[in-house]
């Protein structure tokens, strides 16, 4: 499980080296559930871009019973380079779920950055999350800051 919590966390810090933005977010979930997080993509050719993020997901009525959820992404902006106000992003890849063990999980989702100021924006993305069976679903809609 560690291994997988420090690849999330080095790619999560890649936007340092790289030409790309970092984020946090709040997100309500589905099953009564709440996720906070930040997290960095880097584009690495055009648009095309990779990443990582960490967070806690947990029940509305009990913060201290959630999970960490971290993951490894690849992800696609239009605009992203351009001075537009909008640019829209779609995302996905590797996630795992962890406290005492660790769940694999894929993801998927996209969005779009309004950005505000030249380097601040606000971050608004719908990702869903699943086991390798899709058996188990996870929904949310996150909102968050997204820097640059």
């Amino acid at each position: 499980m560690s291994k997988h919590l420090w690849t999330a966390l080095l790619l999560a810090a890649a936007p340092a080296w790289a030409d790309g933005q970092g984020y946090t977010f709040f997100a309500p979930a589905t099953s009564n559930a709440l996720h906070i997080g930040g997290g960095g993509e880097g584009l690495v050719y055009k648009g095309l871009g990779a990443g990582g993020e960490i967070g806690w997901m947990f029940p509305s009525r009990s913060f201290l019973c959630g999970v960490g959820l971290a993951s490894a992404n690849a992800s696609y902006h239009w605009n992203a380079r351009s001075h537009w106000k909008v640019s829209p992003f779609v995302t996905g890849g590797y996630a795992v779920a962890f406290r005492g063990g660790a769940v694999n999980l894929v993801n998927a989702g996209g969005g779009f950055h309004y950005w505000l100021r030249e380097r601040t924006g606000l971050r608004v993305e719908y990702r869903a999350y699943s086991d390798a069976r899709a058996r188990h679903y996870l929904h949310e809609v996150r909102i968050g800051l997204a820097l640059r």
